[in-house]
């Protein structure tokens, strides 16, 4: 699309969403929720994050209510140690034995710390709480391993659909990340769609303050970054898409380098025999284990962030970058639009032409720049922590009133 005719496109305004009023306190409600602890406990990445980020907005914005994670074991580390200083997060270990506790025993806690919600905040719930008064939510971030069943061992495949299936028809309300989701969610388990609500994730504060110029140069200067370059984030994995990003910089402009962060996996093999292939070592650098507190600097620093994934729950790298008011490019065939919003670009994750057009078309108008950082900007205020986690505190209510 030629870069005028976007100028024109994304000139359209978007519609804000309002957050509702609905507070525990003016109900007097003592909420007391549990939370499947495993990931915010342990992970430091992903759906780390995404657990850790929700607990804390809930936690902050409705301070009256007590929130209980609930996780087999908690590593040691500043995330988490953090997370965890908040007064009213409480965690919650096993009281006897971790075998099987979060799919059975933990039942006996819930009870015995008056529980009135779990909420599953991966896929799955414990077996048997829809025969309890404990009501229960599940979070499903997508179905892919139905979708793309070739991604997954077959083991791993089968366990999952197993504990997703089940708890979509047991919890009594289901979070779908994404309008992509819960129609998969509909489709592949043949769920009332009515018992779905879709809550858009948020990302990390950190991403929503710009860096001042000193800690920029620190950020730039400590991992040696070039003057000019795109970004990628995500997992080195294929259904990521990388090599298709690496089969266009060929086409794009030669000044404009390659940073991709992630962690990788086999795949990184094809990536690196596809860079050595066209001889495009000197363009592609690889960073590992970046600590969180820098991440952001990186996203400003970016001249544009590129996400051809094949396919997606949400996309939260993609959140990130329009925060950081750096321009999109993503691919069609799953629900990168709803995370990228109308004025982002969107290719066929398939045709590497394409994406080196969209990418150069970009880089070549500054005027076009300017208009998808400001309007991405103010299309992913839809996405900003006060809106979502009313939202979400409406679901749970609506479960006990």
């Amino acid at each position: 699309m030629k870069s005028e005719n976007k100028i024109q496109s994304i000139k359209a305004e978007s519609t804000a969403l309002e957050p509702s009023s609905i507070e525990p306190s003016a109900l007097n409600i003592e909420l007391r929720i549990g939370y499947d602890g495993k990931r915010a406990a342990n992970n430091l990445t992903g759906l780390g994050n995404y657990s850790r980020s929700l607990i804390e907005a809930i936690a902050n914005q409705f301070p009256s209510g007590q929130y209980l994670v609930y996780t087999p074991k908690a590593k040691k580390a500043k995330q988490i140690d953090t997370f965890f200083g908040n007064k009213n997060i409480q965690l919650k270990l096993p009281r006897n034995g971790t075998f099987l506790w979060r799919t059975l025993n933990i039942l006996k806690d819930l009870f015995q710390d008056n529980v009135q919600i779990y909420h599953g905040l991966s896929h799955e719930i414990p077996y048997g709480i829809h025969h309890t008064p404990i009501k229960s939510v599940v979070t499903i971030h997508d179905l892919i391993f139905l979708r793309f069943p070739h991604y997954y061992k077959f083991i791993d495949r089968k366990l999952y659909e197993w504990k997703s299936k089940a708890a979509c028809k047991n919890a009594n309300r289901i979070i779908a990340i994404s309008e992509k989701t819960k129609s998969d969610i509909v489709e592949l388990y043949q769920i009332n769609p009515d018992k779905i609500d879709v809550i858009y994730q948020s990302c990390d504060d950190s991403f929503k303050t710009a860096f001042d110029g000193q800690r920029l140069y620190e950020v730039k200067n400590n991992y040696k970054l070039p003057d000019r370059f795109i970004l990628n984030v995500g997992t080195i994995e294929s259904r990521k898409n990388l090599k298709l990003l690496i089969q266009a910089l060929p086409v794009i402009r030669k000044e404009y380098m390659l940073v991709v962060i992630g962690k990788p996996t086999s795949y990184l093999e094809e990536v690196k025999q596809e860079i050595e292939s066209l001889g495009l070592k000197e363009r592609v650098m690889f960073l590992q284990d970046i600590p969180f507190a820098d991440l952001p600097g990186i996203y400003q620093l970016a001249d544009l962030f590129v996400y051809p994934s094949f396919y997606e729950g949400f996309g939260i790298p993609i959140i990130e970058a329009l925060y950081s008011q750096t321009p999109v490019v993503a691919a069609t065939g799953s629900c990168l639009e709803e995370a990228g919003g109308p004025h982002s670009l969107y290719i066929d994750p398939t045709n590497a032409g394409a994406l080196a057009d969209a990418v150069n078309g970009i880089l070549d108008s500054n005027e076009l720049q300017n208009l998808m950082k400001a309007k991405g900007l103010e299309f992913v205020k839809k996405f900003n922590s006060p809106l979502v986690t009313q939202q979400l505190m409406d679901c749970y209510l609506n479960l006990i009133c």
